[in-house]
């Protein structure tokens, strides 16, 4: 089943409610369709054999991902935040692509292309009736191509094929589960898959999608109001700068009724702040990667409220976990030897299942015999099959031969009073192969030691955890979809000086 199965479904149910934008004035799911369809045209016009796509999100972002599904062509949306020289390798790695650019963004790729179009007046074709009956489309055809965020690395380019989006949709989403007049805020990058997924999940719903393009903290709290927005997603330093923003006040927001966040990890303060300032709302912290085609894990507004009121240690500390598996998925935990490890013991997280792709441009499948895809998380389920993320494989801090997850650490620190932000990292050292040092932002006007820091740590921890140093900065990198960049932060340690 190709994605154009979602998009024609969803017009033939409710072609006359808005899909995307104001509710006064936005796109229908007929004028998306339309649009659409004229777009598919034009692609296939050109002779092109794959789509570049630099703007933000929005309602262009929605035809051009369309018109591409139509065409049956791949659907590459870039970083536009990325500069033209970081931008021009990954436009040369597609297969004949056409570019489809905003006018803010259309010096950021000199290199040819089959064709350019701007983004605005591509999504006008909405206004014009359709001509274009579109072909069918294989459903092991390539559908979105997108470029990892590469914060440890170089991005490498991941093929998401119909059937593993469509796969994803109708194991996680009831079609027409929302209600006429149910809206969601997406303030999500096109370039995450989140953002991607937030365009297909939505529409099968038949939510209207409303977008925050370049997220601000005040603006956010006024268009949920404004827009009556019943739902939204976010990434765990956006939900901190509006829980920052309230500074212990309660939204007002009386339509919200759900908030998803994940993309990173989230620390327990902010959540639980967050749940303070939002009451009635329910909570959703959805766990995935851009090669299982988005979520794979979920912990619902049940489970938080649950966990958040237990007495019982080991049920509010599910309130730190990603949830259980979505329908379809299945999971291991293995060791380094590739051996599964007994229950609650931690190791590296491995899913299989028809959303997992695990497939990178110029590189083929990294899935097992079995066809298991290796995640590098390191991770552990519990009992119940709530599942716990404790960072990633590359990032463990291998100290005097013992393995330290910088998470578990970076979990202690953020209830420090005083602490408003903390990363920790491994730094070479000749007598214990690395050094723990843990990146601290104070908050304002708030007076932390190195001595404050590492008795707290090793009063909450084994020794063997306390940081070797501590070194406080007035902000951490973070890439735009809310990830730690990791390789930012050690250049940026490399000048400092520890406590």
């Amino acid at each position: 089943m190709p994605l154009s199965m979602l998009i024609e479904m969803a017009v033939d149910a409710w072609p006359d409610r808005v899909a995307v934008g104001a509710a006064s004035g936005g796109l229908t799911f007929r004028e998306l369709y339309d649009a659409a369809r004229n777009g598919a045209e034009t692609l296939v016009g050109t002779g092109a054999r794959s789509v570049a796509y630099l703007d933000v999100n929005g309602p262009q972002f929605a035809v051009a991902l369309w018109s591409a599904a139509l065409a049956g062509l791949p659907f590459c949306p870039l970083n536009y935040r990325m500069s033209g020289e970081q931008l021009e390798p990954l436009v040369a790695a597609l297969d004949s692509p056409v570019l489809i650019t905003g006018s803010a963004y259309d010096s950021g790729v000199t290199s040819d292309a089959v064709a350019k179009f701007d983004s605005e007046a591509f999504a006008a074709e909405a206004r014009r009736p359709a001509g274009h009956t579109p072909a069918p489309v294989e459903d092991d055809r390539t559908a979105i191509v997108l470029f990892t965020s590469g914060t440890t690395s170089a991005p490498k380019a991941v093929l998401l094929r119909h059937q593993n989006l469509v796969s994803y949709v109708l194991e996680t989403v009831d079609f027409g589960a929302a209600e006429d007049g149910d809206s969601i805020l997406v303030s999500m990058p096109p370039y995450h898959v989140a953002g991607v997924n937030s365009a297909l999940t939505n529409l099968y719903s038949g939510r209207r999608m409303v977008h925050l393009p370049n997220f601000d903290q005040r603006r956010w709290l006024d268009v949920v109001k404004a827009e009556s927005i019943t739902h939204a997603m976010l990434v765990p330093t956006m939900l901190a700068r509006i829980v920052d923003q309230l500074d212990g006040a309660t939204a007002d927001v009386p339509s919200l009724r759900n908030l998803a966040y994940g993309g990173a990890r989230m620390p327990g303060p902010v959540l639980e702040r967050a749940l303070e300032a939002f009451p009635g709302v329910g909570f959703v912290n959805a766990y995935g990667l851009t090669e299982t085609s988005s979520t794979i894990a979920v912990l619902g507004p049940d489970e938080h409220r649950t966990a958040i009121t237990s007495a019982d240690p080991s049920v509010r500390e599910r309130l730190g976990s990603v949830g259980r598996l979505v329908p379809g998925i299945q999971a291991q935990v293995r060791d380094e030897s590739g051996q599964a490890v007994a229950e609650g013991a931690g190791g590296e997280l491995w899913l299989r299942g028809p959303q997992i792709s695990g497939e990178y441009m110029g590189k083929g499948s990294v899935l097992d015999a079995g066809g298991w895809f290796p995640t590098r998380d390191r991770a552990r389920i519990d009992a119940e099959g709530f599942l716990f993320i404790e960072g990633r494989l590359d990032d463990t801090i291998i100290r005097g031969g013992e393995n330290i997850a910088p998470a578990e650490i970076e979990e202690v620190l953020a209830r420090l009073d005083g602490v408003a932000d903390v990363a920790v990292v491994g730094r070479p050292d000749d007598e214990w192969g690395e050094r723990i040092v843990a990146a601290i932002v104070p908050r304002s006007g708030a007076s932390l030691s190195a001595i404050e820091v590492r008795e707290f740590v090793r009063a909450h921890l084994r020794s063997s955890r306390t940081p070797d140093d501590v070194v406080m900065l007035p902000e951490l990198p973070y890439g735009p979809t809310g990830k730690l960049v990791r390789r930012d932060l050690l250049a940026q340690l490399e000048g400092a000086e520890p406590g």
